[in-house]
Order: structure tokens, then C-alpha cells, then sequence
């Protein structure tokens, strides 16, 4: 197996830096928000965060492609760094601390491309959480000082904890009914957002999550850090890995169930 501890320490390095331009600006009173053609928000921080991490990936890893949220794709090959410099910029924009950089890199191989490391990192709550393929799944202050995750042993649906974002975007997409009837059956629903949700799952403390719509950047860190937790990362339709536009996570117990409610009606 290919040995990604390298690439994990540059992502941490990066995450540090991303860390240093998001927090420099968060809650500034004078803080630039513009509206992206999508209507969605993006700050001088977004934008400053994505220039930082790329800067340091054309100096280190200089043959490997980018694609980030802001800045789009660069480069080609059988490498790509995949980056959302604040996932959940309308928390970061009103003073919520739950936001984060997500760094992955794919590599290309037989079956298509695989996520192979991941970092999210969360400086507003002081939290950091991280996986390279075959290493497992950790969060913590830094390489040398972390905790491994594992995802919980929740077998039954009616002692499940599910997160989702919201409820836009069920109801578009046929599948609202189904929704409301797995908040109904699981045990307990809160709607967290974003990365968090994922996180949790990989930390055992969340057992299922699933959101209607999702771009790959908002999806490949969090794909292997809950795979390396053990548990499942898919699509609705259930095919594995973050490429296909929305997400399903859970600790693999519950993953059928998960997507057997989901299923458009």
C-alpha cells in the first residue's frame, strides 16, 4: 500500500496557514462579502485562504492539479488537491465558529480516483480532524498529539442519532417524504451542517448523515476521514466515494437503512 504520510504532513501544514487567513478575519467589522453567481456567499477570507493553500501546493507539489471552490482547476495528472477554503461561509459571515478548511488529495488509480488523505480543520472551535488511506482516522491539536477515531456500534435505527444540514433540497429532489420518516423513526435528529456532521460520525458521537446536495470540495476530506473511522461514505444511490453530487455517512451498520429512506419517492 502506498504510504501517504508525507502528503498528510503538507496538508496539515497547509491547514495551518488557511488556519492564519480565516481566523485574521473572522467577526472583522469590515469584512468583504460578495454574492457568487450561485447566490452563495464568498468572503476576502475564502479567497485568501484558497491563494495560501495553492501558493504552498505550486511550491511543494508543483506536477500535482488543484481544484478548489473559489479558484477552480489547475493542472492535470494522475494527482489532485481538492480544496473549499471555509466550508460553511454563512456561519463564518454571521460569527458562528462552525466552519472549516477541508484540504484532500485524490490519487488515480484502477477503479477511478480515490481520496487518500484528508484534513478538516475547524480553528474557531479548536478542533482538527485528519486520515491518509490505511492509517486510520484522528482528530487533534497535531500529528503528535491526537486522539484515533472510531465510529459508534449503533445497530438499530431506533437508537440512531441522524444530522443533516436542512431541509431545502429533500423536497426538489422527491425525497422529503422519506426524510421526515427516518427523523421520525431514529431516536434523535439535530441539524448541525456542513462538515460537522461527518466529523461526528467519524467520532462516534453522530450515527448517520446524509445531505441532498453537495459539490465534490464540501465531500473528499470528509470521504476518508469517516472511511478510515470505519465507517461508509456514498452517494444516495450508494456508490462509494464523494463524486456523486450529494452524500450519505454513517457508521456501516445503519447504511442500507440510511439510503432505503432516502430513495426518491
Amino acid at each position: 500500500m502506498a504510504d501517504y504520510n508525507d502528503d498528510l504532513r503538507l496538508a496539515h501544514v497547509l491547514a495551518d496557514a488557511a488556519d492564519a487567513a480565516t481566523m485574521a478575519r473572522f467577526k472583522a467589522l469590515d469584512l468583504k462579502v460578495e454574492t457568487k453567481p450561485d447566490l452563495t456567499p464568498v468572503t476576502e477570507a475564502d479567497k485568501a485562504a484558497e491563494e495560501v493553500i495553492r501558493g504552498q501546493l505550486s511550491r511543494a507539489r508543483p506536477r500535482d492539479a488543484v481544484l478548489g471552490e473559489e479558484f477552480g482547476s489547475d493542472g492535470g495528472g494522475a494527482r489532485r488537491w481538492i480544496v473549499d477554503p471555509i466550508d460553511g461561509t454563512k456561519n463564518y459571515v454571521r460569527g458562528v465558529p462552525v466552519w472549516a478548511t477541508l484540504i484532500a488529495l485524490a490519487v488515480r488509480g484502477e477503479q477511478g480516483d480515490e481520496v487518500v488523505v484528508g484534513v478538516v480543520s475547524a480553528p474557531a472551535l479548536g478542533r482538527r480532524w485528519w486520515a491518509a488511506k490505511g492509517g486510520g482516522a484522528y482528530t487533534g491539536r497535531s500529528l503528535s498529539s491526537a486522539t484515533r477515531l472510531h465510529v459508534s456500534r449503533v445497530g438499530k435505527l431506533a437508537d440512531a442519532s441522524f444530522a443533516y444540514s436542512s431541509l431545502s433540497g429533500w423536497e426538489e429532489q422527491n425525497r422529503l417524504d422519506g426524510f421526515l420518516d427516518l427523523t421520525r423513526d431514529c431516536w434523535r435528529t439535530r441539524g448541525y451542517g456542513d462538515f460537522w456532521p461527518y466529523m461526528m460520525v467519524a467520532e462516534g458521537s453522530v450515527d448517520i448523515c446524509a445531505e441532498p446536495e453537495l459539490s465534490l470540495w464540501d465531500m473528499a476530506a470528509n470521504d476518508v476521514i469517516v472511511r478510515e473511522a470505519g465507517g461508509r461514505f456514498t452517494s444516495l444511490d450508494g456508490t462509494p466515494g464523494p463524486y456523486g453530487g450529494n452524500a450519505a455517512a454513517s457508521n456501516g451498520l445503519l447504511h442500507g437503512e440510511l439510503l432505503g429512506y432516502l430513495r426518491p419517492s
